[in-house]
């Protein structure tokens, strides 16, 4: 973002679209006296990493200091204390701050094992999601909630706020394309809260052999679904800003293509680009850059693009939608040619209708009305776990 002129429209958003809360946010882990009694006297293992914070504190670090007996912790993809990048496998380890047991969910195991909830008699999880089906973060609550399931060990999940929570859209995931970056039938957008969203994997029988586990969730107060927030804390490397999460959901598409997004610049998921794009005045060059992206697609190239960190200044009307004209203009830009897609595309979208439907010439409104019945359908099953308006 540059300037004022992104807060400005988001004020205008809020003004017109959005129902206003009087009073701060209040998270789930800052809500002590709702989950205290539920952790005196257990051995607690804690899912968090480096956003699970408030006022700069960590959860696991405000456990601790409120009498807890914190026993282990378990990280997701990019790690607990110190992030690394997208898709970097990450071993167990000790925190350099407690001394506990670090139990990696994204190495050798993203489910953790009998051995590793060994001396654990409840889990909490308060992990920062952005609302997106293929953000992992949702695929290791659910391994987690399973595997607590099947040994008898509730779960706590402390809510946390979903910027992307005030809308729904895109195709829903299908039979056949469940994998790490989508479990579930649910769209790519999905309007809900984790705390939300785990109810929902619970109640609908979503885990192995449909298992259920014993799961409370500890809610947000003075949020809505409609309610603007910002991250304190970026909630992996490569979303380092409120825009860069909003485009995020139309952007990830291109991880399945050839096609730059930024990564290894300052301004990942805020721009895109090709070498081979033509027509475009707007460049970059992607770097190496260690946390964030090691060897980045088109790494010391120039690519040529779009530059969209003001796109919602220019377009605020743009809120709260894919924003498929991106991917089709690259597509038909690049000649057109079938391997502009790659065997990962599909698992992101969840479908191989997307990319069918594009080779094909469809539009933009043919295909986003292709994705409405099922959009209605998830509606019907999200509503019955809703916690918030």
């Amino acid at each position: 973002m540059r300037g004022t002129g992104f807060f400005i429209v988001v004020l205008l958003f809020l003004t017109v679209f959005c129902t206003h809360v009087v009073g701060q946010v209040v998270s789930g882990v800052e809500r002590t006296a709702e989950y205290l009694p539920s952790l005196n006297g257990k051995r607690v293992g804690v899912v968090a990493n480096n956003a699970s914070v408030v006022q700069g504190v960590n959860t696991i670090d405000t456990l601790i200091a409120l009498g807890c007996e914190v026993v282990k912790i378990f990280s997701p993809e990019h790690g607990f204390r110190q992030q690394v990048g997208d898709g970097v496998k990450i071993e167990n380890r000790s925190d350099s701050v407690t001394g506990l047991e670090i139990v990696s969910l994204y190495g050798k195991n993203r489910k953790p094992s009998k051995e590793d909830l060994k001396g654990v008699d409840l889990v909490v999880f308060d992990i920062q999601d952005v609302g997106v089906r293929f953000y992992t973060y949702i695929s290791t609550l659910t391994y987690m909630m399973e595997a607590c399931a099947e040994a008898g060990i509730p779960v706590l999940v402390l809510d946390r706020p979903n910027p992307n929570g005030f809308y729904i859209d895109g195709p829903v995931l299908e039979p056949g394309f469940s994998s790490f970056v989508g479990l579930h039938p649910v769209p790519v957008v999905y309007g809900m809260t984790i705390g939300e969203y785990s109810r929902m994997v619970n109640g609908e029988g979503w885990m192995k052999d449909g298992i259920r586990c014993e799961l409370e969730v500890v809610p947000l107060e003075n949020w809505t679904h409609m309610t603007f927030v910002e991250i304190p804390v970026a909630p992996s490397p490569n979303l380092p800003t409120i825009n860069a999460i909003y485009l995020y959901p139309s952007l990830c598409f291109f991880e399945g293509t050839d096609i730059s997004i930024g990564r290894g610049t300052s301004y990942p998921f805020e721009v895109y680009g090709h070498p081979l794009m033509k027509g475009f005045s707007f460049s970059f060059i992607p770097e190496s850059i260690p946390g964030k992206s090691l060897h980045p697609p088109h790494e010391k190239v120039l690519c040529r693009g779009l530059d969209l960190r003001d796109f919602y200044t220019m377009h605020p009307a743009m809120y709260g939608r894919i924003n498929l004209s991106w991917l089709m203009m690259a597509f038909k830009n690049l000649e057109s040619n079938p391997d502009f897609f790659t065997a990962y595309f599909d698992k992101l979208a969840g479908t191989d209708a997307l990319r069918k439907q594009i080779i094909n010439g469809m539009s933009e409104t043919e295909i986003r009305q292709s994705w409405q019945n099922g959009i209605e359908s998830f509606k019907s099953v999200r509503q019955k776990y809703l916690l918030y308006n």
